[in-house]
């Protein structure tokens, strides 16, 4: 190979290489049923999402939640500013939220990148949270009332994770957490409830 030819090539690999690296993988998953705030601006149900309404299944951050991952303020955007739409709470009252009570619940999931699963998890906001402020870790029980543990398994298209909701009043958030195996990242999406 000529000599021009093989410093071409490998300049063409050193700025080639890191921008592949650089670019995020796309379309991951969402939760449909309750409706997330990611479907919801995905089935432009909710507008003025910014990226997320083409995006809906790429609310992915850093994993670890709560010890680390985003920080209070970003959960629902994973704390990552392409999805920052999904942290404002419009008011309180801003988001369209399905009616719940406390008791039996399915939480379904569509995929369209399945990973390798460490597990599901769903907490709920306390009474009494501030609705008007994003999601902060002090506004949710620390501890998930359901978990599905997947050890490495990946899902299919679709899964439904099957629990029981905690007693609640009012307007609250379901954050679900899907925690992937492989990689650093976790998938997060709020969805907005009303216990009435």
């Amino acid at each position: 190979m000529p000599r021009k030819t093989s410093l071409a090539l490998a300049a063409a690999t050193t700025v080639a290489l890191p921008v592949a690296l650089a670019v995020p993988a796309l379309s991951h998953g969402f939760t449909n049923s309750p409706p997330s705030r990611s479907y919801l601006c995905g089935t432009h149900k909710v507008t003025n999402c910014g990226q997320v309404e083409w995006d809906p299944d790429g609310v992915e951050g850093p994993k670890g939640f709560p010890q680390s991952g985003p920080r209070d303020g970003t959960i629902c955007a994973g704390a990552d500013g392409r999805w920052s739409p999904l942290d404002d709470q419009r008011g309180g009252t801003g988001w369209p939220a399905t009616k719940v009570t406390a008791g039996a619940i399915s939480i379904a999931w569509r995929f369209t990148a399945p990973h390798s699963t460490t597990s599901f998890r769903y907490f709920l906001t306390k009474d009494g949270w501030n609705t008007t402020q994003p999601l902060t870790r002090a506004a949710l029980d620390a501890t998930p009332f359901l978990q599905q543990n997947y050890n490495g398994r990946q899902p299919s298209t679709t899964a439904t994770h099957t629990g029981t909701l905690p007693a609640r009043h009012g307007r609250h958030i379901l954050l679900a957490v899907w925690d992937i195996a492989d990689t650093g990242n976790a998938f997060y999406q709020c969805s907005d409830v009303d216990f009435g």
